[in-house]
């Protein structure tokens, strides 16, 4: 265990920050689910906008890679045009 009063306080911020960002990747991960499950185009296209803005503001949080981003969107566009 740590001996220094801000390495303790470090494990706790590192701690909450560690669930934060597993809740929002969680919730990243459904949206992208239930966006490839939705098989209308107009519907797919409006959730589009949401998601991608999501994976970007996660993505400039270091939550998850730019470039995971980039592919997750990507391929997402992929399948709404391809509707």
């Amino acid at each position: 265990m740590a001996n220094h009063k801000s390495s303790i306080k470090r494990i706790r911020q590192a701690e909450t920050k560690r669930l934060r960002n597993r809740y929002y990747a969680k919730t990243a991960r459904n949206a992208v689910r239930k966006l490839r499950s939705i098989t209308v185009k107009e519907d797919a296209a409006a959730l589009y906008v949401k998601v991608s803005s999501m994976l970007d503001k996660l993505a400039k949080k270091n939550v998850i890679h730019k470039n995971k981003a980039s592919n997750l969107k990507s391929k997402l566009a992929l399948h709404i045009n391809k509707l």
